[in-house]
């Protein structure tokens, strides 16, 4: 783990976040939960300038915002606030993010978390997303770019409603995008959003050939970075989860992607 940088807090840079203008407020299209209310979004950070920054970019679009300074308070405060997604900083005074992560998705299966990590942290953001976080972002950040990810990951949770056919099925897997149900022979798949989202992409292009940049692009909604890897491991994830002990479904094509089709 690195060791968080203090300075002088009123430094943008070291503040960790590009304080640039924000556009003209997006509330209009905001992202609502199924009974119409804002989003919850909780953010967990022990620097109050930072903490101060992001709540008041994440309010700007309309979302209900509460804030935690420490692993133990974050915990307390999902448990009470339910929020839809979680900006969690790996380094925190009390136990680190990926604790935090752990004891929330004791809670909520299905909150996906976005990480706040150090620029030169690469361990960190290995870290994270081997243990089931769903994003990250490093130090320092734009908050346009923390808005974005925000919203790509609860447009994946179904936090706004969804007017199109909720059940998708290739061979004997089975999923419901509606009640986020997933499920191979009859028994039940718990998958996390991020995994969710990958496989049902894959099932919305059965037998089609999807490359690493497509799967980035479409699960991700960016480029990663250029770190293709975070593919192969959530497919080799999804292969635990869909494939261990049966017929495989998931199939890599050397040199192109991958495909998923019935087994045979």
């Amino acid at each position: 783990m690195h060791r968080k940088h203090t300075a002088d807090p009123w430094t943008p840079d070291d503040a960790g976040v590009d304080t640039a203008p924000m556009p003209a407020s997006r509330t209009a299209n905001a992202l609502t939960r199924p009974d119409g209310g804002a989003v919850r979004v909780l953010v967990v950070d022990d620097e109050p300038h930072l903490t101060e920054l992001l709540s008041m970019a994440l309010r700007y679009e309309g979302w209900d915002v509460r804030t935690a300074a420490s692993g133990l308070q974050a915990v307390r405060t999902a448990k009470e606030f339910g929020p839809d997604a979680v900006v969690l900083d790996m380094m925190l005074p009390d136990f680190d993010g990926m604790e935090v992560l752990r004891r929330m998705r004791g809670e909520d299966p299905d909150v996906p978390v976005l990480f706040l990590t150090a620029k030169d942290a690469v361990e960190d953001r290995v870290a994270g997303l081997t243990a089931g976080g769903d994003d990250y972002v490093t130090k320092p950040f734009s908050l346009e770019e923390v808005v974005a990810r925000l919203r790509a990951l609860m447009r994946r949770t179904a936090v706004s409603a969804r007017d199109e056919d909720s059940l998708l099925v290739v061979g004997d897997l089975t999923m419901d995008e509606d009640s986020h149900e997933v499920t191979r022979g009859g028994a039940e798949v718990r998958l996390t959003a991020t995994e969710f989202e990958l496989l049902r992409y894959l099932m919305r292009n059965p037998r089609r050939v999807l490359s690493k940049a497509q799967i980035l692009d479409r699960v991700w909604n960016y480029d990663f970075g250029g770190q293709a890897n975070v593919v192969e491991l959530y497919i080799s994830y999804l292969r635990k989860k869909i494939d261990a002990g049966r017929a495989p479904m998931i199939h890599t094509m050397r040199g192109v992607g991958y495909v998923l089709k019935p087994a045979e």
